[in-house]
């Protein structure tokens, strides 16, 4: 593991780690999770299972010994997460852009994770898990990033005034950033899809998320924001991470143990 990818590892393991504070302290889901229905069964023992799974997870990310089972972990879950919540809305609403979003946010956590536990794999996890992991996981980690990409991108162009109104005041043009944006999304996802300038196209979207991260969602949370604001800046800030965590895994090779 290179030095830029064990800094992405570290932010992302502390990120993970305040989450689970965040979580307990509200007794209500990090905003990675949203949204859970209130009549979901075992809302709350689930509410505490996330938040456990974060500390526990993020603490042993620090650690050479226990990266490999933390990030196993953790992407089981987000795996389990996605069929469980994400998929469904999909399923049952295929054309509703807003249901392919919502997972390609939690895809792209999913796929840091994937990165990270490619890069911490195990000689248990080479031997039983050989197609997931290793090399392999770096491979289905960029390839997923890339999908999520295509779907942030498709969702500009399915609500371009809903987009717009997020887009600061002093900047002019706003439609016409959205559909920038959203075109930028969709080349950059097509581009690691078929691994052609990927590292370009995945550290300019990284960079694309940063930018909204400042512009859009950090002047709310400076000016006092509401739940929702919050919720949305922490979002974007963790998928900026997970973007940097994606993008330093073109430069890596997994550990050898």
């Amino acid at each position: 593991m290179n030095r830029n990818s064990f800094y992405a590892g570290a932010v992302f393991a502390i990120a993970m780690i305040a989450l689970g504070v965040m979580s307990f302290a509200t007794n209500d889901f990090a905003p990675i999770w949203t949204p859970v229905s209130k009549t979901f069964p075992a809302r709350e023992v689930l509410v505490y299972v996330t938040a456990a799974v974060l500390l526990a997870c993020g603490a042993g990310v620090f650690w050479k010994t226990t990266a490999a089972s933390a990030s196993r972990v953790l992407l089981a879950l987000l795996l389990a997460w996605i069929l469980v919540f994400k998929l469904p809305p999909i399923l049952h609403a295929p054309g509703v852009a807003v249901g392919w979003e919502s997972c390609g946010e939690t895809a792209v956590i999913t796929s840091a994770a994937w990165a990270l536990y490619g890069l911490h794999s195990s000689a248990w996890d080479r031997r039983w898990l050989r197609w997931i992991s290793g090399d392999n996981a770096l491979r289905i980690a960029q390839c997923l990033f890339g999908l999520s990409m295509i779907a942030f991108g498709a969702a500009h162009f399915a609500y371009p005034k809903e987009t717009a109104a997020l887009v600061p005041a002093w900047i002019p043009a706003h439609e016409a950033w959205v559909y920038f944006t959203g075109g930028a999304y969709v080349a950059a996802g097509i581009a690691i899809v078929i691994r052609r300038f990927a590292l370009l196209a995945t550290s300019l979207a990284t960079a694309q998320m940063g930018i909204f991260t400042l512009l859009i969602w950090l002047p709310p949370v400076l000016k006092g924001p509401d739940a929702s604001e919050l919720s949305e800046a922490i979002i974007s800030f963790v998928l900026t991470i997970c973007g940097w965590i994606v993008a330093t895994s073109y430069c890596a090779k997994s550990d050898t143990k």
